[in-house]
């Protein structure tokens, strides 16, 4: 690693680490009641009789945490497909992952499961298990005809599962009553309505293994947008890198949409903003991404609670309100 480099990176980690420290340390602080950082920890006050404390530990920190965990693990996985599968449109959603956790979470919810998996309650465990299933699917299509891994297969598979997902969702939903229909309807939105630790901690050993396959790939992805045969003759092995992946990005997709919900356009809008501002090596990208994701993410969550309050919208809401213009711009402006 060059000197320049090394100093370019630092620096890059430095400034949008800096910005995703400031936006978890402040975004409990902001919400329709106000509350004071002093009160919060004021030592003489027990925490039974500190108003304060309590919001800010039990309503906004764990939703923050969520956020930040959530945004960084989207745009992270957003960057990775972009680069298997050499498209800046595709999405952590593009290969199905999605639409199987949504289906897992609506079985829950329309048919009243009560298990708990690892402490972590029915529909986010269900969306889990749901999106591994997805994954599942769509790796063995990909393979069924190829010794490697075809990215092109790749993409029809993800998107044939995306639309036999979609087709059993609606199927699901006609057995859902008014209420259930509600929260189906809340969770497909993307909502980061967390009140524990819990499933931030179950998530976490999924986003360990999966950011330390995102720092092997980084090098990788480079060569891969050379195209299969460039990064071949490069010394790159090629096939070990598209599953390692493809893997890895679905599992933290799997685990953000079991901790949140199918937030959309975080996976899109987050990478193609870093590229604007650190250019195009994945080496800079993907950490870069990771915590601008979780900034952005964090910052998206507070207008959700705050711009209608008390009346608190689905994240997804606010995303898709900034993401669908900037993927029309992106798609007409710079095709």
């Amino acid at each position: 690693m060059s000197t320049t480099f090394g100093k370019r990176l630092a620096t890059t980690v430095t400034g949008f680490g800096l910005l995703a420290t400031a936006a978890v340390v402040f975004a409990p602080l902001v919400g329709s009641t106000p509350i004071s950082l002093r009160r919060v920890f004021d030592p003489a006050t027990a925490f039974a009789d500190n108003v304060d404390a309590q919001i800010f530990f039990i309503a906004r920190l764990p939703r923050t945490l969520a956020g930040a965990l959530v945004g960084a693990m989207l745009a992270s996985a957003g960057v990775v497909f972009q680069g298997l599968l050499r498209n800046p449109l595709a999405t952590p959603f593009t290969l199905g992952v999605s639409a199987g956790a949504a289906l897992g979470a609506m079985l829950a919810i329309t048919f009243g499961w009560s298990f708990a998996w690892l402490g972590i309650p029915a529909a986010p465990a269900a969306s889990f298990i749901g999106s591994l299933a997805a994954v599942g699917i769509v790796y063995a299509l990909a393979r069924a005809r190829h010794q490697g891994l075809s990215t092109n297969v790749l993409l029809l598979a993800g998107v044939t599962m995306n639309a036999f997902f979609s087709a059993l969702i609606l199927f699901v939903q006609y057995f859902a009553d008014f209420a259930q229909t509600y929260r189906i309807l809340r969770w497909l939105m993307g909502d980061l309505d967390v009140s524990s630790y819990q499933p931030i901690l179950t998530a976490l050993p999924l986003v360990i293994v999966a950011f330390g396959a995102f720092a092997w790939l980084a090098r990788p992805l480079n060569l891969l947008s050379l195209g299969p045969e460039g990064a071949e003759t490069r010394g790159l092995n090629v096939v070990r890198a598209q599953r390692a992946a493809f893997i890895s990005a679905s599992l933290a997709t799997g685990a953000a949409v079991s901790v949140g919900g199918p937030v959309g356009f975080i996976g899109i809008i987050v990478p193609h903003l870093v590229r604007l501002m650190v250019g195009p090596d994945h080496r800079v990208v993907l950490p870069a991404s990771a915590l601008f994701g979780a900034a952005f993410l964090v910052a998206c969550d507070v207008l959700a609670r705050t711009v209608m309050a008390p009346i608190e919208l689905p994240v997804g809401v606010i995303t898709a309100l900034i993401g669908g213009p900037f993927f029309l711009w992106l798609l007409v402006g710079r095709r």
